[in-house]
């Protein structure tokens, strides 16, 4: 039992009850989410294995107003597994019971990796198994995301290990492309993609649209993994036209310090870095509670480390969480009377904002929109398209009305959003929204779970999936925290020992580590 009874004596008041597991069991239990010192807690009691307490999100004033954008998605009424009675997360996937569609899909194309990260989730040596499914295995895992219903898989990351150690990664994008989906991002350390340019290059010409980029920090001591790598896959992305999101992994007392600085970094080079999506840590395996007191850090902790770093710039107010941008897929649903995409995760699970440049300053989409109004205004119009207004009178109201939440004396130099806003609401298509990505500089936070502050209600709202060679479809924080359940127990069934492994390729998995040689110049 956790030594943490002194902490649960403390004033709390009671936000809601769900469910969790036990992280020493896997036990599903009852689960309290408490308001405490201005923070929210998840508590919960295994019968066996006692009281576990954890940080659940940092500031309780931005928890309850990102809870008021909470929203109910499609779900799949194509359930890859039919259960009446389905006990989640034991049941996945995807059962009957899950609210949301695959907005990304996660293929894991191979465990190997050339880094060996201590929070990774995992990778071949640890595993002690190399899984890498066949191109005909991925593409029936394309084929299952395609199936699901009413709105079918169209976003897909390709992800591992390191997906750049196949050499196959540019025929399994062709594959993928082939079946149909539109985006096709690459999850990378960038290692390979820094000096082995003509890869890079057909892997764009097989047509992948972005890099999902490890970025740590922008020291050596915060950004060990590829700090002096991530400039060149930078030129050379520039060169291929390729856009890259920054992904850091932020950690308490590691690379807090220098959220400021990443986004100033993605802004230098925003002619092709599109996103900064910070992902506060997921503490994996077992760890004492005042080791993940030391660690753990939330997605409102980083909001506020901006504001701070960035000398209120970007302030938290400027922030939503994610799906309060479902009004707008609303609109359009309403208009074209048939269902679309949509994010629908916990609105816990994770927050944006947008921010433009403007010369040396950096503007909020909140210092020139009213996006809290604008919202609310945009729902109460798809309400009434729902309820059988006319279409054209109300198109044309919208169209008219909506610039009132617009400030354009407050607009960067260059911009034009009510042009922007009539771009996607009138052509709703891919072209429209990139192009809102090009002028601007997404700014992201996405807190995968562990089974410390495991809420059950997260993973039934999960947007992020992964498909499985056995033809499941299994949400991420239940792949990748239960991995006994899900990724481990299926990828070693469908994996091969190590030893098989290198006697069947003549390599050593050893091989595959990157060992990075500096150039000291003399003084």
């Amino acid at each position: 039992m956790e030594q943490i009874a002194e902490e649960s004596k403390e004033v709390k008041k009671v936000v809601k009850n769900t469910l969790s597991i036990c992280p020493e069991c896997n036990m599903i239990i009852s689960a309290e989410i408490v308001e405490r010192d201005r923070k929210i807690f998840l508590e919960k009691e295994c019968p066996k294995h006692g009281l576990f307490i954890d940080l659940y999100y940092g500031d309780a004033e931005m928890y309850k107003k990102f809870s008021k954008y909470a929203h109910d998605g499609k779900g799949t009424g194509s359930p890859n597994i039919n259960i009446i009675g389905y006990s989640c997360p034991a049941n996945c996937g995807l059962c009957p019971g899950h609210k949301s569609h695959t907005a990304l899909a996660n293929i894991v194309v191979t465990n190997r990796c050339d880094l060996a990260c201590w929070y990774c989730f995992f990778y071949a040596e640890k595993a002690g198994y190399v899984y890498e499914p066949t191109i005909d295995q991925i593409r029936e895992m394309v084929k299952a995301i395609r199936r699901e219903y009413p709105v079918a898989g169209n976003s897909i990351q390709l992800t591992g290990g390191e997906p750049a150690l196949r050499d196959d990664l540019p025929e399994i994008i062709k594959v993928i492309k082939e079946e149909g989906v539109d985006h096709i991002q690459l999850n990378t350390d960038g290692i390979r993609l820094s000096h082995d340019f003509e890869f890079f290059k057909k892997v764009k010409e097989a047509g992948v649209s972005n890099l999902y980029l490890s970025f740590d920090g922008v020291t050596p001591r915060t950004n060990p993994k590829n700090h002096w790598e991530a400039p060149k896959v930078i030129e050379n992305a520039r060169k291929l036209n390729v856009g890259v999101v920054l992904v850091p992994t932020i950690i308490k007392g590691v690379n807090d310090h220098e959220l400021g600085e990443i986004i100033r970094f993605a802004f230098k080079n925003i002619d092709i870095i599109r996103a900064v999506n910070f992902q506060p840590v997921s503490l994996t395996g077992r760890i004492t509670h005042k080791e993940r007191e030391k660690l753990r850090i939330t997605i409102p902790d980083c909001i506020i480390k901006i504001e701070e770093q960035t000398g209120g710039e970007i302030p938290r107010d400027a922030w939503f969480p994610v799906p309060a941008c479902t009004p707008l897929t609303h609109i359009i649903e309403a208009l074209l009377k048939s269902p679309k995409y949509e994010l629908s995760p916990h609105f816990a699970c994770g927050a944006g904002t947008y921010v433009f440049k403007s010369r040396d300053r950096l503007v909020p989409i909140t210092e020139f929109i009213d996006v809290d109004g604008l919202i609310k205004y945009l729902q109460s119009k798809a309400d009434e398209l729902e309820a059988g207004k006319n279409r054209i009178i109300t198109v044309a109201k919208i169209l008219w009305e909506f610039k009132k939440f617009i400030r354009e004396d407050k607009q960067p130099e260059g911009i034009n959003v009510k042009k922007m806003i009539y771009e996607i609401i009138l052509k709703h298509d891919y072209k429209s929204v990139g192009d809102w990505h090009r002028r601007s500089l997404f700014i992201g936070m996405m807190h995968f779970q562990d089974k410390y502050n495991y809420d059950i209600e997260r993973v039934m709202r999960c947007s992020i999936h992964y498909p499985m060679p056995d033809g499941r479809i299994i949400p991420f924080c239940a792949f990748n925290v239960i991995p006994e359940w899900y990724r481990d127990r299926v990828q070693r069934l469908y994996g091969i020992p190590i030893e098989e492994w290198e006697k069947k390729t003549g390599k050593k998995i050893t091989e595959q580590y990157y060992r990075r040689i500096l150039q000291v110049e003399a003084d």
